[in-house]
């Protein structure tokens, strides 16, 4: 009988712990959502707002540029009054955004404006959500092994999330071109409801620094980790510029080129991002807390992601440049986890909120560039964009390699 009750107990704590994966996993899917649904439909945005190619990449850029700014200071916020505390608000102003978006595409004659001031409401929003996950797992599961398996499946959630947005915005889009922006406040509520529900944040026990003292600390962090620090932060902004680059170029080919459009676009876009997906739970499975194996699985991601986009230009065929563009989402799916876990196994747990902050806001500075220089570049066609792309994404696999050192490695600290 009382193995009986300690059994019971055991499940129903394993039970809770994956509830709270659930809702940590929430965040970078609501968030993703609320970006990536908008790529598949920015070529009807066009039309029905008479806008450039330029204008509608400025819908995902302006959401991106407020999160940057932002970041830095929620994360702040989180090590000062908990990280449940910030998310929560966020994920609710995130959801008045998205509702500010769809609201004036619906009700005002000349929406493009308020639409901008919708999606920068979103990005403040986003700013205090998805950052604020990756020290708050760091602080639920003090077990590095477990902590970096939750990494996978939060970095996994992400990109999902990339699967799902371009069929489900697609489909939403069928419906009336502006219906994505109106979804978007259902999920965030959704999400927000998990996290109330679900996490249980640990009791701080140590006080917040002040600001002065929190700036030093800053300045202490990047002085003893700065060198492999900023090899996961560049990479990472690297990684997401070429995705969201090479999404925006492979959404407007195929409609302008191949005639593929609505759902069956969607679909279509879904075949890379999904390649990303299994390859970034694999990477989270695989890595564990072996610090060796995060670094090369980022280099070798970023390697063949290069590879894979250097020969799409050599290649007319639609059927060959899904199969490489879907091995450069292998190879972006193998590298995010392993970046992730490096940031969260190798600070302490009182520095993540504000080192992470400053992680996040790099991946988002690489989402806010990579629309605007893919509508720049494509006007020469597939061959400068993809080549440019190539090569920052060997750039950042030669900078994981040069500039991260984990333990047992020669001249390695982090």
């Amino acid at each position: 009988m009382k193995w009986t009750v300690q059994l019971s107990k055991a499940a129903g704590r394993q039970a809770g712990r994956g509830w709270a994966v659930a809702a940590l996993a929430s965040i970078p899917l609501v968030m993703t959502l609320g970006n990536s649904m908008l790529i598949p439909v920015l070529p009807a945005m066009e039309r029905h707002l008479d806008i450039t190619p330029l204008q509608s990449s400025l819908l995902i850029t302006m959401y991106s540029v407020v999160a940057i700014l932002f970041i830095p200071l929620a994360g702040y916020i989180s090590d000062r009054i908990g990280r449940k505390m910030v998310i929560v608000p966020s994920l609710l102003l995130a959801a008045v955004g998205g509702g500010l978006a769809g609201w004036a595409a619906w009700r005002v004659s000349d929406p493009y404006g308020w639409m901008i001031a919708g999606r920068m409401l979103q990005g403040l929003g986003a700013a205090g959500a998805f950052p604020i996950v990756l020290p708050l797992v760091g602080d639920l599961f003090p077990d590095e092994e477990e902590a970096s398996r939750c990494l996978g499946t939060v970095e996994t959630a992400n990109t999902f999330g990339k699967v799902l947005s371009p069929i489900l915005g697609a489909m939403l889009a069928g419906i009336i071109w502006f219906f994505p922006f109106f979804s978007f406040p259902v999920f965030c509520l959704l999400s927000a409801a998990m996290m109330v529900w679900f996490i249980q944040v640990p009791a701080r026990r140590e006080r917040p620094l002040p600001f002065r003292d929190f700036i030093a600390v800053v300045a202490e962090i990047f002085r003893r980790e700065g060198r492999w620090l900023i090899g996961v932060f560049v990479i990472g902004g690297l990684l997401m510029l070429v995705l969201f680059a090479f999404l925006f170029f492979l959404s407007s080919r195929l409609e302008d080129v191949y005639g593929i459009d609505g759902m069956r676009k969607g679909w279509v876009l879904a075949i890379p991002l999904g390649a990303l997906c299994l390859a970034s739970f694999a990477a989270g499975k695989a890595i564990g807390d072996r610090k060796q194996r995060m670094k090369w699985g980022a280099a070798a991601g970023s390697v063949l992601l290069a590879a894979a986009l250097a020969l799409v230009p050599l290649h007319s065929s639609l059927s060959v440049w899904l199969a490489l563009f879907s091995v450069a989402g292998i190879g972006i799916g193998a590298a995010l986890p392993c970046l992730d876990a490096l940031i969260t196994e190798g600070i302490e747990k009182s520095e993540r909120g504000t080192v992470t902050s400053f992680y996040s806001s790099l991946r988002f500075i690489g989402v806010a560039a990579g629309p605007p220089l893919a509508a720049w570049l494509m006007k020469g066609g597939a061959g400068p964009l993809l080549f440019l792309l190539s090569g920052l994404a060997l750039l950042g696999g030669a900078l994981v390699v040069w500039l991260i050192r984990p333990e047992g490695e020669k001249g390695g600290r982090g």
